[in-house]
């Protein structure tokens, strides 16, 4: 096998930047083919190389990556989740990644983040709190680590 054919096996053919789906059938020449991304500039991540589309990868060479929040999704202030991954990664701990009006808002959020943190830093055990206060719902994602 490929280090393409690995790095692609073990992150399910979903692209670590956009999270969907990656073509096996693709050229690596197209830009929704897959590509292997190097991630050379976080040199103390924990996982080197990620699956990413040929599109997406490129794309982040010229401009920093940020993973969209999901429209569907009602977050007031949410956190860049590259940055939180990063902390997360790098010291555990706990971090508030946004404020929601109603609790269904902020369980909604907190489900798709344990989801896409599970693809984004895999291998980091993720979980995701709530909590009430000042007539909003705070989004606090922890790892066992601290």
């Amino acid at each position: 096998m490929s280090l393409l054919d690995d790095v692609a096996e073990r992150d399910g053919w979903r692209c670590w930047v956009c999270d969907a789906p990656v073509d096996p059938d693709k050229s690596v020449n197209d830009p929704q083919g897959p590509s292997v991304d190097s991630r050379t500039a976080d040199r103390k991540a924990k996982v080197a190389e990620r699956l990413a589309h040929r599109g997406c990868n490129t794309r982040k060479g010229a401009v920093k990556v940020v993973i969209a929040w999901p429209e569907r999704l009602y977050v007031v202030e949410p956190a860049p989740l590259i940055t939180v991954a990063a902390r997360l990664e790098r010291k555990g701990g706990r971090e508030m990644v946004g404020r929601c009006p109603t609790r269904q808002d902020a369980e909604e959020a907190a489900d798709w983040l344990v989801d896409r943190f599970s693809r984004l830093v895999p291998g980091l055990p993720v979980t995701a709190d709530i909590e009430a206060g000042g007539g909003q719902f705070l989004v606090i994602l922890t790892t066992g680590r601290r």
